[in-house]
């Protein structure tokens, strides 16, 4: 799966590496496209964009879902939105990698990941620190991520 995925110039954090195929900068804020590609059973934590709209596009792998309490399966070729304020996570399945495009409107929460792999946070042990910048992207954390009996 990395063949496909250039990881050169990615940031790697925990396992999964994000590429910015635009920023918020090259859009006038309007939006952002990162690709991603996930290791098996990795997932974030339940959070919530406060002042974004995201879009998950699956390349290949499949994850699964939770947004507000409902479970739900995204394999190549399907999108996911989730609307800002939405309380929600995804946890890709054992039989991994996924990679997907992560589209955000409005743009801008592209520079949490390069934060998280420059920092080299680990969740759950940096948490704190993990928070605290998260703030500064209108990010909250609400839950534990999903694991494989979810």
């Amino acid at each position: 799966m990395k063949d496909q995925f250039d990881i050169n110039g990615a940031t790697e954090w925990q396992g999964t590496y994000y590429r910015t195929l635009l920023s918020a900068q090259d859009s006038d804020g309007s939006l952002s496209i990162t690709d991603s590609l996930s290791p098996a059973g990795s997932g974030p934590p339940r959070h919530i964009h406060k002042d974004a709209d995201e879009t998950f596009v699956t390349l290949s792998g499949e994850a699964v879902f939770w947004r507000d309490g409902s479970f739900f399966q995204s394999g190549p070729g399907e999108s996911v939105f989730i609307p800002r304020g939405v309380p929600h996570t995804f946890r890709v399945t054992d039989a991994g990698p996924s990679r997907h495009l992560v589209i955000m409107t409005p743009g801008g929460f592209e520079g949490f990941f390069h934060e998280m792999g420059q920092a080299g946070y680990a969740i759950p042990e940096d948490m704190q620190k993990i928070v605290e910048v998260a703030q500064r992207y209108n990010l909250e954390f609400t839950g534990p991520p999903l694991d494989a009996t979810d």
